[in-house]
């Protein structure tokens, strides 16, 4: 039994069903560009209509930070939303108020209602109990499928949820067994990949991983910060000097959990940072003063293969080189497209999330191949930075 209340635990026909999803799209000309977080969402949407709920949707969009910005309406929305589910979808100019009620009134069983934008109000992002139960007025039963979101102690993430009878939506539930599986119960040994251009953003995953996995796997810029505390000259590479003794801590730490570190031990290097770059792999004891560390080496690809081979569990969160620039894309791409060649052999349980990841394992082609990829970006890192997340913790049984 899952840990948490999901849909199999509801019964919404003929309720009105409070659906907290994440729309928070990029828009351009109008129109939305990209779909994503939309699909992840309209099988909860259907399911709940399907089974005679009234489905109403509470959302956010920008930062209008407690105002109403017109340009910040969800009213945008509506046709993308409408296309994906293939069904008519309503708008209420308010997610409270008079507004929100009258719409929500007119609903039959099956229907699709969004209400405006959550944050047009100052009571969401303080988590204000009476907002939530302003919000609350218009259901019967209360559904969080937005991850995303779920790290914010917001009205409509938490707040509502001690308020009318709670549950995961099964774009939440897929995030919680997913992670539940590479994390709290997963099948050993685990090994984590952790790239990305800075040691100070990643420092309490770091440090959570080094107890939790049996291999950590350091690339990218933050890769260099390791390898300066180990005495090794990274020449005008990105590089935190100033946190080595921060680096030299998680080692001893990882030390004394048993994990092994795999840092790079060779490095494709160039003088400029800029695509197709002259460039030349180099062992990392002799980077030139004049060079940056811009990918990892051929012989470091085969250690990270190596380490992901003997791996019944992945969890990868960041790049391991500059990605973006060919041909520095090299490590990230052979490692991840390794790492999908065992995920699809039934070999690895692989779970990756972060917006540079999703970037990257889209660029290697293999997105599709890995048993799960978050799009949730900071709820992703907290929870695998050990921190708990509000809008999860309420639908816990």
């Amino acid at each position: 039994m899952s840990a948490f209340r999901t849909l199999d635990d509801a019964e919404p026909r003929g309720k009105r069903v409070l659906l907290r999803v994440d729309l928070n799209v990029p828009v351009e000309d109008g129109r939305v560009a990209d779909t994503t977080r939309i699909d992840r969402v309209v099988p909860t949407i259907r399911e709940i209509a399907e089974k005679g709920g009234r489905v109403i949707l509470l959302a956010h969009f920008g930062r209008p930070k407690g105002k109403r910005v017109e340009s910040e309406s969800l009213k945008v929305v509506v046709p993308a939303l409408a296309q994906a589910l293939g069904r008519e979808v309503r708008f209420a100019e308010d997610c409270v108020g008079d507004q929100a009620s009258a719409a929500v009134s007119a609903l039959s069983d099956g229907d699709v209602l969004l209400l405006e934008n959550t944050r047009f109000h100052a009571g969401e992002e303080k988590n204000d109990a009476d907002f939530a139960r302003a919000l609350a007025a218009n259901g019967d039963l209360y559904v969080n499928d937005a991850f995303s979101a779920a790290h914010r102690a917001h009205a409509s993430t938490e707040g509502i949820a001690h308020v009318l009878p709670a549950f995961a939506g099964r774009a939440m539930q897929a995030e919680l067994d997913a992670l539940t599986k590479a994390l709290e119960h997963p099948e050993r040994p685990v090994c984590a990949v952790v790239g990305g251009a800075k040691v100070s953003t990643k420092l309490d995953l770091l440090e959570n991983l080094v107890s939790k996995v049996d291999s950590l796997v350091i690339g990218g810029g933050m890769a260099n910060t390791f390898l300066h505390a180990i005495g090794v000259s990274v020449g005008k590479s990105l590089a935190e000097r100033d946190l080595a003794a921060t680096a030299l801590r998680i080692i001893d730490k990882a030390k004394t959990t048993n994990c092994a570190i795999v840092l790079p031990v060779d490095a494709t290097v160039a003088e400029k940072f800029e695509a197709n770059a002259p460039h030349h792999e180099y062992g990392v004891d002799a980077i030139p003063d004049e060079g940056m560390i811009l990918d990892v080496g051929s012989l470091s690809v085969d250690r990270v293969r190596a380490t992901i081979a003997d791996a019944k569990t992945l969890v990868w969160n960041g790049p391991l080189g500059a990605f973006e620039k060919t041909p520095f894309d090299k490590g990230t791409v052979e490692a991840a497209r390794y790492a999908a060649e065992r995920t699809r052999a039934g070999a690895l349980v692989s779970i990756a999330g972060g917006g540079d990841t999703v970037s990257a394992l889209n660029h290697a082609g293999v997105a599709e191949d890995f048993s799960y990829v978050s799009t949730a970006g900071g709820a992703f890192l907290e929870w695998l930075e050990g921190k708990s997340l509000p809008g999860v913790e309420a639908l816990r049984r």
